[in-house]
């Protein structure tokens, strides 16, 4: 198993623009009410910065893994999703829920089917039935059901997160381990936001809500790059 140690050295350098675009947009923090492309960019800008970070490992490893190329365009997703977002409430908040519904899709055929872990499956089915019960009698019209299918998409892919792990087998590897924190921060993130956009207004909610999804952003786009540091790890072995 590649350490955390070698993965610092070798992944740390290509993140640094990525540190750099986040203390960005939380030192301007752009007022949400006067949306502008200038906010969307400061607010996409991390998600470029990832975007550049798995194409460093050049186009080749991209193609011959399917893993990462999928990671790839659910983070090309996310970004548009991003900029939805800032015109939520000029009515764009539905678009913004589709491309990132279509992000989780493409995170959970990345992190693929194997090992099943239907027990993993069951707790995160038994999470997300809970937190769309919470959240129902807050609901009304189309977030009805749009909200039931979004929650069922991202307990599925944070399930496929848990399973890869493979924590009870002793296979697991640091990489894994990031996706597997990558997806509970998304989760955590997605629900703060339907806790204050649908239930109650939530204190530091937007801080919450941007600090832990761009911390999953960043553990989901590391863990796309572990099959590249096994064969580096071999190679100098």
């Amino acid at each position: 198993m590649v350490s955390p140690v070698t993965v610092v050295k070798s992944e740390g350098p290509k993140l640094v623009p990525f540190f750099k675009a986040t203390c960005v947009y939380f030192v301007l923090w752009l007022p949400t009410s006067s949306p502008s492309w200038f906010s969307a960019l400061i607010k996409c800008l991390p998600i470029f910065c990832l975007w550049v970070f798995l194409l460093a490992h050049g186009i080749n490893f991209l193609v011959s893994h399917r893993s990462a190329s999928r990671i790839l365009a659910g983070l090309i997703f996310s970004a548009v999703g991003d900029a939805f977002l800032i015109w939520q409430e000029q009515g764009y908040f539905i678009h913004g829920l589709l491309m990132f519904a279509i992000t989780h899709i493409l995170y959970s055929s990345a992190f693929g089917m194997k090992p099943l872990d239907l027990k993993a499956g069951l707790l995160m089915g038994l999470v997300s039935s809970s937190c769309y019960a919470f959240l129902y009698s807050y609901l009304s019209g189309p977030f009805t059901y749009l909200v039931a299918v979004y929650i069922a998409l991202i307990g599925f892919m944070g399930w496929r997160a848990v399973a890869g792990m493979q924590l009870c087998n002793d296979l697991w590897t640091w990489t894994k381990l990031s996706a597997c924190i990558g997806a509970m921060l998304f989760m955590v993130s997605d629900l703060t936001i339907a806790l204050n956009k649908f239930c109650f207004p939530v204190p530091y909610s937007r801080f919450i809500i941007m600090a832990t999804y761009y911390a999953a952003q960043m553990l989901i786009a590391l863990s796309a790059v572990e099959s590249r540091d096994e064969e580096d790890f071999r190679k100098r072995s």
